[in-house]
C-alpha cells in the first residue's frame, strides 16, 4: 500500500485530533500551534509546515503526525542511530551465542538439542536484560 502524500497544514483551519479522541484541533491565536477542544493537548507545527508534534511530558520523545487530507499518519523520522543500535545488539547476540556454544558443557547423557535449548534460553535471558537496560 502506498503512503499518501502529505499536505501542508493551514494555520487557519481546524482538523480532527490525531489522538483519536473525536476532538478537533483548532489554531491557537498568534502562535504556530493547535489546541484540541476535547483532550486539551497542544500540538506545535514543525518548520516545514507538514508535521505537527504533540507537546507532552509523558513520553521521552515527541509524537508527530502528518496530514494526508483525510487522516493523520504517524510521522517516523529516519534515525540511523537506531539501526546502529540494532546492529550492535545483533553482533552482541551472535557473540554471546558463540561464546555459550563453546563454553557450556552439558552432562554426558544430554543431547545436542538439550544443549542448544539451554543456550537459547540463556541467550534470550541476556537479550531481555540488555533491552531493558537500553530502554531508558
Amino acid at each position: 500500500m502506498r503512503a499518501r502524500k502529505s499536505q501542508k497544514l493551514d494555520l487557519n483551519e481546524a482538523y480532527p485530533c490525531p489522538c483519536r479522541r473525536r476532538g478537533r484541533i483548532q489554531p491557537i491565536v498568534l502562535t504556530e500551534a493547535f489546541g484540541c477542544d476535547r483532550c486539551q493537548q497542544i500540538f506545535v507545527l514543525r518548520d516545514d509546515g507538514y508535521v505537527i508534534e504533540q507537546l507532552s511530558n509523558h513520553y521521552p520523545y515527541r509524537r508527530a503526525w502528518r496530514w494526508t487530507g483525510h487522516q493523520w499518519v504517524v510521522s517516523r523520522p529516519f534515525t540511523p542511530q537506531y539501526y546502529i543500535l540494532l546492529l550492535s545488539m545483533a553482533f552482541f547476540a551472535i557473540f554471546v551465542f558463540l561464546l555459550l556454544w563453546t563454553t557450556v558443557q552439558p552432562p554426558a547423557s544430554a543431547s545436542a538439542v538439550l544443549r542448544f535449548g539451554v543456550m537459547l534460553l540463556i541467550l534470550v535471558f541476556l537479550l531481555v536484560v540488555l533491552v531493558m537496560a537500553l530502554r531508558r
